[in-house]
């Protein structure tokens, strides 16, 4: 799965998977007891890989990395490759077919993230919809140092819980950073950047219009929602991931320049908002 769907975008390697998909690759490194980490690009994220190198060296160590921004889906097909609508998956929408198939198939999941409280209520809220689903999980809200005595009190919670999948949801890239530097004395199967998944769940944030989502405009509702937080990353860093773009189209043959983008124009790019 990894050559067949694996795509290089602005200087980042992506997998364009769908739900399905990225479940499957949950079964199988519980089936194989392997430890893997699916982590997700999106705008915020490219920009951060190229100007922290500790981000970079948190991707180097996932396994799969999927599609979480229309954007870069948007992108990717004006370069040519055939990446798909459901190929952007973002845990919104994911959570649920996520929690249903770990209640179907047994799996124990741990939440870490969110403030105190918060990952409880979402916890409820998911276990009254899934019945049968085993989760625990603790805030996010710890001293980040690998020695402190929080850090290794989460630790020992969630190996003691033996959980197949980790869900990892402190924001970007705090929760990349606690995974890179912890990752050794984490044990389970599935680790998962889920960014502020619980929250959604638990109503402490307001979820986007999922038809927003589809065609692309999901970061204008959460920029009006939390404008003094998000500003930057919405207003100013998609300008310098233009220049990547624009380097990344000049860079190419004339000729399949060309191909690319009148392919895009004239035959994906309606079909893909319609």
């Amino acid at each position: 799965m990894k050559n067949q769907f694996s795509y290089n975008l602005l200087g980042v390697q992506v997998d364009a998977l769908s739900i399905p998909e990225l479940n499957l690759l949950i079964e199988e490194s519980i089936k194989k007891n392997k430890k893997w980490i699916i982590a997700n690009h999106n705008m915020h994220s490219l920009y951060l890989f190229h100007n922290d190198p500790r981000m970079k060296a948190f991707y180097a160590k996932a396994k799969y990395t999927h599609i979480d921004g229309m954007p870069l889906l948007l992108i990717g097909k004006l370069l040519g490759f055939p990446m798909k609508r459901e190929q952007r998956v973002t845990y919104a929408d994911w959570v649920w077919p996520l929690m249903a198939e770990a209640a179907h198939k047994g799996w124990r999941v741990f939440y870490l993230g969110s403030k105190p409280g918060v990952a409880e209520k979402g916890a409820s809220i998911l276990c009254h919809r899934f019945p049968g689903l085993q989760i625990a999980c603790a805030h996010g809200y710890i001293d980040m140092d690998k020695d402190s005595q929080e850090n290794l009190a989460t630790l020992a919670a969630i190996n003691s819980y033996k959980p197949h999948v980790l869900m990892v949801g402190m924001g970007m890239p705090r929760q990349e950073r606690w995974i890179y530097e912890n990752l050794e004395h984490i044990h389970t199967n599935t680790i998962l950047t889920s960014g502020a998944c619980i929250d959604y769940v638990a109503g402490a944030i307001p979820t986007p219009p999922r038809w927003m989502g589809k065609v692309g405009l999901e970061w204008l509702y959460r920029l009006f929602s939390e404008p003094k937080r998000l500003w930057r990353r919405y207003l100013l860093e998609p300008w310098f991931l233009a220049t990547l773009f624009l380097q990344e189209i000049w860079s190419m043959p004339s000729q399949q320049k060309k191909n690319r983008i009148l392919l895009f124009l004239s035959t994906k790019f309606p079909k893909f908002l319609a």
